[in-house]
């Protein structure tokens, strides 16, 4: 049985399924998932858990130890797969589908993925985990959905938000769920309960977005023109160091420089990304950064960090901004610069 996240609850006060497929990849999303399933779980007796993380090179038959055994006395059990990329292989699979086979009323199981790709959708395990429970998908909540979630976050917070107050957070945390569940939260102690304008948010939440250098750098490997200069100017308008912004930028620079050398080398994007060390949740990101950049590109701006780090350290007569602007300006446009 497939759910929508904003079934589950309702689902879980009425029954608790045998096994759950939850898959996504939005942290916080997930994780209040598996809370909810686990509070349902404890309040029908599941006192224990067993958790599973399947790195490379996990031994499986762990996995159908958890299920062996159970003595009439034995307590309920949960028990949780991670699988971090989404692919248990052969063994993993097999080892899943045969697991089905042990539940029942004194076990539980679990399993967490990241978002699944159309063939691990398909996937023997997959569609067993299916029949055999429910399996939950968890959308990102979207830039036209953010007000809207927000919203009624503060709502079930005991905050009664006006609309401008609503739109000033979603500005703020840039996407960030999580980042948008810690600002209301201190919203709520410093404020308290009732109505909340754009006013009282301006005094008590912290500007998570301009902070967030990371999210800099992925607006410029996405090409996002117009967000990475807004993040970058508030970045700049609050003070924070330049010499941090020239790291995080050289970082992704060398990974960059070397997933080109790989693929001047023949390599396959993919395992290249792979072998370079790039996160799943961000090869989309880096997939676009390459489409529009070749190697003798990251070189040229791997060398520029330099000066800019030089700069930012009184080390050489420039504006350490500018110099971070060009080569934000050159990452995020690539060859539609050129053009």
């Amino acid at each position: 049985m497939k759910l929508k996240a904003n079934q589950l609850q309702s689902h879980l006060h009425k029954n608790l399924a045998s096994c759950y497929l939850v898959s996504g990849d939005e942290h916080l999303l997930v994780a209040e998932a598996l809370d909810a399933i686990r509070e349902a779980a404890r309040g029908r007796g599941f006192a224990s858990r067993d958790l599973h993380v399947a790195t490379a090179g996990f031994d499986w038959s762990a996995l159908r130890d958890s299920s062996s055994n159970l003595s009439l006395f034995a307590e309920r059990r949960i028990v949780e797969l991670r699988l971090p990329t989404g692919k248990p292989g052969k063994a993993g699979s097999q080892a899943i589908v045969d697991l089905l086979g042990y539940l029942g009323d004194d076990l539980l199981l679990i399993v967490v993925t990241p978002k699944l790709d159309r063939s691990s959708q398909s996937a023997k395990w997959v569609k067993a985990l299916e029949s055999a429970g429910v399996e939950l998908t968890i959308w990102p909540i979207g830039p036209r959905e953010l007000p809207a979630w927000i919203g009624e976050r503060m709502r079930q917070a005991g905050l009664q938000p006006e609309r401008d107050a609503v739109t000033m957070i979603a500005d703020r945390v840039e996407g960030n769920l999580l980042a948008a569940g810690q600002e209301i939260e201190k919203l709520r102690l410093l404020h308290g309960a009732g109505k909340v304008s754009a006013e009282d948010v301006s005094k008590a939440v912290a500007n998570s977005s301009r902070f967030d250098v990371f999210k800099l750098v992925d607006a410029a490997l996405a090409g996002d023109a117009k967000r990475a200069s807004r993040i970058l100017a508030g970045l700049q308008a609050e003070g924070v160091e330049p010499v941090i912004v020239v790291w995080s930028l050289a970082r992704e620079l060398r990974t960059l420089t070397r997933l080109s050398e790989l693929l001047a080398d023949g390599a396959d994007l993919g395992k290249a990304m792979q072998q370079a060390g790039v996160w799943r949740n961000r090869q989309g990101l880096v997939r676009s950064c390459v489409a529009r950049n070749g190697r003798s590109d990251f070189r040229r701006l791997l060398k520029a960090t330099v000066a800019a780090d030089q700069a930012a350290k009184g080390q050489l007569r420039a504006d350490p901004w500018q110099l971070i602007t060009s080569i934000l300006i050159d990452l995020t446009l690539g060859q539609r610069k050129a053009a």
